[in-house]
């Protein structure tokens, strides 16, 4: 093999490097690979003819490294955390500067602004770039999310442009900020994602538990929800998955899966951050919440019998049509409240980093690609268009729309409540746009019992300025 051939590295070829890679070949880019188990590395070639040879397995780091046209690009595909620095350390020693490492994989943003700093210093280049879609999306188009020098992002645009998801036409991939922009955004797509998914889950639950409908009817409505507003990718798979038959009982499949779910962490690191920022983003946490609950199923059962005599209201649903139309204003409500929390976080984000994240940019490159794909997100990248959004909940159009759809946001919360249905992201949705929407809370009580047990003083409605009260010994 001789120097320079490949266009690009892809280093790690688990699920999503593999098929990062192979999109890339396809794609008319010579890649060089590389696997600690040299086995797949070629495997990726041979198994893949047409396209397995614009892929270049390597048995060694230096072949790999050496294959690679300058300026090197050498994309990391390998589990967050310790691993990245590992192979980091290892890939350095090999490189010149202006050659550019790439971390493809999910990362805590933190992780990607400290390493950027310590990569920048040596006169090499570090990009911290999301990737969603999963298995399909990298093989075939996935929404790409770039973080990094700014003048890095030529030297990848012509490869990401070509292997991202397009929507109209146009690839879902752009540069949007330094250091850990990128991985941040990542973060904060996986936490409204995890927000939508359970709030679809506990529909489902009103579905079962409150109506009696069996997953074959459920399929249906979903398939009919997919044609209007909620148009998404997640609802279009809820009605593949309920409508699907395990073949060995010959039972809906979604009715011997085990209710426990799992987590790889970026749901808890968008609460984290947001909490961290100060931003209420409560439909992304009571998400996370709910999936750890979930993994206490011992515990639940015993619970279960625990309250077996907890009276409680048998029906409140009615009317089956007006029920589930009645579910598909809810739900539609609440993902725009869940976004409206992702967004300002964003934002809150982009401040205080100074990123100046493109907003609107973002969402029109959710639009195909990534698992949270949706009709929806044109309307977000309208209203970004259309001027300064403070908040998604302050759009005009979405004000209309929470305000004419919100009592059923309250009925479906209320009746679930009623019947001991749990609805905890719809509950929080619904509590945040209340609190929201509240020119005065609660929270002067809050701040007098502050500056009551810890002087922590209080600001008046009266006059500008701090103070303290002297309260009464207690």
């Amino acid at each position: 093999m001789s120097d320079g051939q490949a266009d690009i590295g892809v280093l790690g070829l688990g699920t999503m490097g593999a098929n990062l890679a192979l999109n890339i070949a396809e794609n008319g880019f010579k890649v060089a690979v590389h696997n600690r188990t040299t086995s797949k590395a070629f495997a990726l070639r041979d198994d893949n003819p047409g396209i397995g040879d614009n892929v270049l397995p390597t048995e060694t780091l230096e072949e790999f490294v050496s294959a690679l046209k300058a300026p090197r690009l050498v994309l990391f595909m390998v589990p967050a955390g310790k691993l990245v620095d590992d192979e980091m350390a290892r890939v350095t020693p090999l490189l010149s500067p202006g050659d550019v490492m790439i971390d493809a994989g999910n990362a805590d943003f933190n992780d990607t602004v400290r390493r950027s700093t310590a990569v920048e210093a040596t006169g090499l280049h570090f990009v911290g770039m999301g990737v969603s879609g999963g298995e399909l999306g990298a093989r075939h188009g996935p929404s790409i999310m770039v973080g990094g020098a700014r003048e890095t992002y030529p030297l990848l645009e012509p490869i990401l442009a070509k292997i991202a998801a397009k929507y109209e036409g146009e690839p879902c991939v752009a540069w949007l900020g330094p250091d850990g922009a990128g991985h941040f955004v990542k973060t904060i797509h996986n936490g409204i994602e995890y927000a939508d998914m359970q709030m679809i889950a506990e529909i489902y639950g009103i579905m079962r538990d409150g109506i009696g409908l069996e997953p074959a009817a459920m399929a249906k409505i979903f398939i009919d929800w997919n044609t209007r507003g909620l148009a998404s990718y997640l609802i279009e798979i809820t009605a593949v998955t309920l409508a699907e038959t395990d073949p060995e009982t010959s039972r809906p499949m979604v009715d011997v899966i085990v209710d426990e779910a799992g987590q790889k962490g970026t749901g808890r690191w968008a609460v984290i951050e947001a909490q961290k920022l100060g931003v209420g983003a409560t439909t992304i946490e009571a998400a996370v919440s709910a999936r750890g609950v979930s993994s206490h199923r011992g515990e639940r059962e015993k619970a279960s019998a625990l309250y077996r005599d907890v009276e409680i209201e048998t029906s409140r649903f009615g009317d089956e049509a007006d029920d589930i139309a009645e579910m598909e204003q809810a739900l539609e409500t609440a993902k725009i409240i869940a976004y409206a929390q992702g967004y300002a976080t964003m934002a809150a984000a982009s401040e205080e980093y100074g990123w100046n994240l493109p907003l609107g940019e973002i969402a029109r490159i959710w639009r195909a690609g990534c698992i949270i794909r949706s009709r929806f997100l044109d309307d977000i990248a309208k209203a970004y268009d259309a001027g300064s959004v403070v908040n998604l909940l302050q759009a005009a159009d979405f004000v209309a729309r929470v305000a004419a759809a919100q009592m059923a946001l309250r009925q479906v919360v209320a009746k679930a409540a009623l019947v001991g249905i749990p609805v905890p992201a719809l509950s929080a949705a619904l509590a945040y746009f209340d609190d929201y929407r509240r020119a005065r809370g609660t929270t002067n009580l809050t701040q007098a019992q502050r500056d009551l047990f810890g002087a922590h003083t209080f600001r008046r409605l009266d006059k500008d300025g701090v103070f303290h009260h002297r309260w009464p010994a207690v």
